[in-house]
């Protein structure tokens, strides 16, 4: 097996084929855009950078972000991340995993794929009118992309719609806006340029005039300036667990990785480090001829995790503790207890999973209640940049 096939040249397949072809593999990578513009996305936490340190050594523009802050229940909290997240534009990363995709030996085709098909262990590919050739076919081409038999694209209750705008402002701050009516939150990322500006939710959940508003208003609070302003709108997957768990992504000749695998974390949205990992474990397992161990590999290192994640979304999205809602009670310990900080600051990181953060949860609950109870009882002093004291926190 030396011909492989790559359905999609964004980052789970860039980055599987630059693995690929610097074992010596011919890798030819089939997408009909490249490189192209993606509205949300393009943040890469600690967790990315520190497997994959060329993404934030390298020349291409890009914001490097250092504080955040959540908003929920008419409360805010902002602090400073332990660890900076890295947002690109979703066009230039692109461009530079392609390009060093290219630089390994890869083959890249601007054109479509049609059609696949496996038989006498050869896979057909049809693009652009042309027949290929090839032995293995790796798909890395979306969610909703069903190009084989054995492969099913993934349905309404596993996608999440998002709508918003390129905003021409620059700005320093990552900003999430929590809000009960739905699963799903608001964002303003700031990039090299730009702002990306939005909101998701579960598809069908909530209808696109609300959540038309719901982004207006959360523009006029922030006071965005919207003159110059793109809308645009995306479908992306958003897992449940059932779908994480018993999706089948590998077969005789053919494999997903990316979207297409649904490697996202159900809660946060996150995909580009799952799909850069994604990719690099199918490679790994190509290069080491055992593409069956793909799917126990995939699961060992990140998506156990991500199916516990898709249980507990809908409780933290709309559940309630103590009378008010959870993401409320999430942003007022973050005001008040430096435990509860640092563990938000973990999350962002990606070095705290979502598996053992109810046990630390319980670990430190005796902790973080008394810092919110000493803090309620104390002058409020202006903190530290390091401690990030927020703007008129409510108590």
């Amino acid at each position: 097996m030396r011909e492989i096939a790559i359905v999609g040249g964004g980052p789970a397949g860039a980055l599987c084929g630059e693995r690929l072809a610097s074992h010596g593999f011919r890798v030819t990578i089939f997408d009909e855009r490249l490189a192209w513009e993606k509205p949300c996305g393009g943040g890469l936490t600690h967790k990315a950078i520190e497997a994959y340190p060329f993404l934030l050594d390298g020349s291409q523009p890009k914001k490097i972000v250092r504080t955040a802050e959540l908003i929920s229940g008419g409360r805010r909290a902002r602090f400073e991340m332990n660890h900076p997240i890295v947002i690109y534009a979703r066009k230039v990363l692109n461009g530079l995993l392609l390009d060093r995709a290219v630089a390994a030996g890869c083959t890249l085709v601007c054109s479509r794929v049609t059609n696949i098909k496996i038989s006498d262990g050869q896979v057909r590919l049809m693009a652009g009118g042309e027949d290929w050739r090839t032995d293995f076919v790796v798909l890395a081409a979306g969610a909703r992309n069903q190009l084989l038999p054995e492969t099913t694209a993934l349905g309404a209750k596993d996608l999440e719609v998002t709508l918003g705008y390129f905003v021409p402002a620059e700005e320093d701050i990552l900003k999430v806006k929590f809000l009960r009516e739905f699963e799903g939150y608001l964002w303003s990322f700031p990039r090299a340029d730009h702002l990306s500006v939005g909101i998701c939710a579960k598809m069908g959940q909530t209808p696109t005039q609300e959540l038309r508003r719901h982004l207006d208003e959360f523009i006029r609070e922030e006071k965005i300036p919207m003159e110059g302003a793109r809308f645009y709108s995306h479908v992306l997957p958003s897992p449940e667990a059932q779908t994480i768990r018993g999706r089948r992504i590998a077969g005789k000749h053919w494999a997903m990785a990316g979207d297409a695998a649904a490697t996202v974390d159900p809660i946060t949205g996150e995909g580009l480090y799952y799909a850069l990992r994604s990719g690099d474990l199918l490679a790994q397992a190509l290069v080491e001829g055992q593409p069956e161990a793909y799917p126990e590999r995939l699961r060992a290192s990140f998506s156990a995790d991500l199916e516990f994640a898709a249980h507990i979304a809908r409780k933290l999205f709309r559940g309630k503790f103590l009378g008010s809602a959870i993401t409320t009670r999430m942003v007022q310990m973050l005001n008040y207890s430096p435990a509860f900080r640092e563990l938000i600051r973990d999350i962002f990181s990606g070095s705290q999973d979502y598996r053992t953060l109810k046990k630390r949860l319980w670990k430190q609950f005796g902790i973080t209640a008394i810092e919110i109870t000493r803090s309620c009882f104390t002058p409020r002093v202006v903190l530290s940049a390091s401690q990030a004291a927020p703007r008129e926190p409510s108590s």
